[in-house]
């Protein structure tokens, strides 16, 4: 009962169920098709204005040595860290990452 509106506040957080609590991590490519599937899936039903709008979140074991690459990976807004958010140099550190990331694409 959702409208397109509704939808386009959306926040998705996926990760691979192969990937759920093994450590094991998905490489961009794998990630970069399953997002674009997602996105498929929410224009089909809720229209390409839409899908372009929710946001998707990687959150398959985030550790500052992945962040860069999966925060490359086209159709992916974000992350959503877990384990490595108790960890707090690990968590400092993806996020500098992430800020650093941001701020290249401001400046350039």
């Amino acid at each position: 009962n959702l409208t397109s509106s509704d939808i386009s506040n959306l926040v998705i957080a996926y990760e691979p169920v192969w990937a759920i609590g093994t450590g094991i991590i998905a490489t961009p490519d794998q990630t970069e098709e399953s997002v674009a599937v997602i996105r498929r899936n929410i224009a089909e039903l809720y229209g390409k204005k839409s899908a372009e709008r929710v946001r998707v979140l990687y959150g398959g074991s985030v550790v500052p040595d992945v962040t860069r690459g999966f925060l490359d990976v086209a159709g992916v807004d974000g992350l959503l860290v877990g384990g490595a958010s108790i960890n707090y140099h690990q968590f400092s550190t993806i996020t500098d990452i992430a800020y650093r990331m941001r701020q290249e694409i401001n400046e350039g």
